[in-house]
């Protein structure tokens, strides 16, 4: 029997529209996979949890993923495109000036959002997730609290930018209104769709990348075919999935649990026959997390075997899924004066062997076993992998903060204010040092997202996984334990004068020491050292997830 249709009318940015719509479609896919409005972005379809999508219906701010069109008819809905010139100019323009928008895949919907005059910020902010900037960048931004420097270089931006994420990346106006150029923005709509085949569907598929793809003639209609069924959290427990082995006394012991890198643009690529495909690291290195991305090796050979451009997406589900995760590691330290000796397991494909000394001054004398762990694969590639790990091992062992130094020799100190009464973080305080920062404002825009990431990493983030199975089992964004805007205490960033050239990578010395300073703020807070990541037990972990 034929899918059930039905002409839906409304006014689409002042002008009006008419499709012919799917029973339930969603105003998402109207938009982007009928009207071409790209600046209204999929990372989490239909999970409504990322705000991504965010538009205005009536004026009111609702998440087109979740909103059937059939709901929107003889109504007005505003995307990006649509706001008035002089308000998204002024907000793209303040988004730049603070550092508000590195990737700039979230931030058209929080644009939109801001474009609504909300009374609380930090309640409206709570409907959407930025991976890249900890909110604090993104709260100034809609603040105007900081004019657009018309002398600024917006040059030297973007190559900080690139030092940083690893992939070229732009700093200027377009981004923070979606315009970087993402993969699946640049598909063309009339290509084959490709997506993977979820676990236990029986549909048809086909070999590509050492994956199995269902195809469809749209996205609707191969995610139809897949069988897509939307991701739930679960409530099974998310403990570490590696014992730490015993320890000689004085030891300091950890951890650390599977954890989602949660970059906030889906996988996706398309290639023409015979062509090169799209890279899915558009305007942003997704943490390390995309180095391996099957997708554009799926596209190219999928585009060859149709004959046909092949447009190969992923669903946040299918993200979670297949996409590699920062390794669980299990190990003790101990300090024997200036030598910390470190001995530990880790998920096998991590590369322990490459992971390097951070600490100036402090020989690391260190033994990984890689091990088979069941679950999703991991990467060496992820931020500050192996870089991290040594680092909080050492803080722990030697009782102090500790200046981290990264590979390339950009360099950062931390120190955690934990509130003496409450356990709570009050403040973080960052120095950094990156040789010539080419821009502060980016620079300091990286070291604040690192330093969120790092008290997510020790206090609130991890994902469950099914231990004999090794199925993800939590496919939701809410799920992952990410420090919501409203909780991310105030991140002091100063950087420091280094009259080297410019150095790279200085957000992975932040995401390390602010680690490694959070470990020790809290351990003094509790009077014990907490021996898992995360430390959801401690007061400081439940005033992040209040």
């Amino acid at each position: 029997m034929a899918a059930q249709r039905h002409r839906v009318g409304f006014t689409c940015n002042g002008e009006p529209v008419e499709v012919d719509a799917g029973a339930g479609e969603s105003l998402l896919n109207v938009l982007r996979e009928r009207l071409g409005l790209t600046s209204v972005k999929d990372g989490c379809a239909p999970q409504g949890q990322c705000g991504c999508c965010t538009v205005l219906v009536d004026g009111d701010p609702r998440v087109a993923c979740v909103t059937p069109v059939a709901r929107v008819a003889g109504r007005s809905v505003t995307t990006l495109e649509g706001l008035d010139p002089a308000v998204r100019d002024r907000l793209a323009a303040a988004f730049v000036a603070t550092g508000g928008s590195q990737c700039g895949f979230c931030t058209p919907g929080i644009l939109v959002r801001a474009a609504a005059r909300p009374r609380d910020v930090d309640r409206a902010l709570a409907a959407h997730l930025c991976r890249c900037t900890g909110w604090i960048t993104v709260k100034e931004a809609i603040a105007g609290a900081a004019p657009p420097d018309p002398a600024r270089d917006l040059a030297a931006a973007s190559e900080r930018a690139r030092l940083e994420g690893g992939v070229p990346q732009r700093v200027d106006p377009s981004v923070p209104l979606g315009a970087a150029g993402f993969a699946d923005d640049t598909a063309p709509r009339g290509a084959l769709v490709a997506v993977p085949l979820p676990p236990g569907s029986g549909a048809d598929a086909v070999e590509a990348a050492g994956h199995r793809f269902v195809v469809g003639e749209t996205l609707s209609q191969a995610r139809t075919r897949a069988a897509k069924v939307q991701g739930r959290r679960t409530p099974a427990a998310d403990a570490p999935p590696l014992a730490v082995p015993p320890a000689p006394a004085g030891a300091v012991r950890l951890a650390t649990s599977w954890v989602e890198p949660a970059y906030l643009e889906p996988d996706a690529s398309w290639c023409e026959p015979g062509g090169e495909p799209a890279s899915p690291l558009a305007n942003g290195g997704a943490f390390g997390g995309k180095e391996a991305s099957v997708a554009p090796v799926a596209a190219r050979e999928l585009a060859d075997r149709f004959g046909r451009a092949v447009r190969v997406v992923f669903s946040r589900e299918d993200v979670v899924r297949l996409g590699p995760k920062r390794p669980p590691i299990a190990a003790y330290a101990v300090a024997r004066g200036d030598v910390v000796e470190i001995a530990g397991r880790v998920a096998r494909g991590a590369a322990p062997a490459s992971w390097p000394n951070p600490v100036a001054g402090v020989e690391l004398r260190a033994t990984w076993t890689e091990v088979d762990v069941p679950g999703p694969p991991v990467s060496p590639a992820l931020r500050a992998v192996g870089l991290a790990e040594h680092a909080v091992l050492v803080a722990g062992a030697l009782d102090r903060d500790v200046t981290v130094v990264a590979p390339g020799g950009a360099r950062a100190a931390a120190h955690v204010d934990v509130d003496a009464v409450t356990g709570a973080v009050a403040a973080v305080h960052v120095e950094v040092a990156a040789g010539d920062p080419l821009d502060p404002v980016v620079l300091r825009s990286y070291a604040i997202g690192a330093a969120h990431m790092a008290l997510g990493w020790v206090l609130t983030e991890s994902i469950a996984v099914d231990p004999r199975t090794g199925e993800v089992q939590d496919l939701t964004i809410r799920s992952f334990g990410i420090v919501r805007p409203a909780h991310v205490p105030p991140v002091h960033v100063t950087v420091l004068r280094d009259d080297a050239p410019a150095r790279p990578r200085a957000a992975d010395a932040v995401f390390a020491a602010v680690a490694a300073a959070t470990w020790n703020a809290v351990t003094r807070a509790e009077g014990h050292r907490p021996d898992t990541f995360p430390a959801r037990g401690t007061r400081a972990a439940r005033a992040l997830r209040r």
